[in-house]
């Protein structure tokens, strides 16, 4: 099992910068990956940024250029450095970890934290 858990949520205008964290506990794996989803109301959740243990990163366009995942591996912690917000970046943040033994995957899930970003 492994233990998620978030912070850094909350409101703020378009325009402005939110950080969240996540860290992990727990039994991880060294192949692993963490990222963050994203889910608004009545829409279904979605990819905002993944990174792997070895560090490559991936983004949804909607974030690219704007967002940054990076990972404190020695804290088995993620960061999603948020800039330029806007309001329809507002949504429940969730961070995900998954425990890679190919060719199957352990999946994990965060309680979320609420962004909200007014225009």
């Amino acid at each position: 099992q492994v233990q998620l858990v978030e912070s850094g949520g909350g409101l703020v205008q378009a325009g402005g910068s939110l950080r969240l964290s996540c860290a992990a506990s727990g039994s991880i794996r060294s192949i692993n990956a963490m990222a963050w989803y994203r889910q608004a109301p009545g829409k279904q959740r979605e990819l905002v940024a993944r990174i792997s243990s070895g560090g490559s990163t991936n983004y949804a366009d909607a974030v690219k250029g704007r967002f940054t995942i990076s990972r404190d591996g020695a804290k088995n912690t993620v960061y999603l450095q948020m800039n330029s917000l806007k309001p329809e970046d507002t949504a429940v943040y969730y961070c995900n970890f998954r425990n890679i033994f190919y060719p199957s995957v352990a999946e994990y899930w965060g309680q979320g934290t609420q962004v909200t970003v007014s225009s």
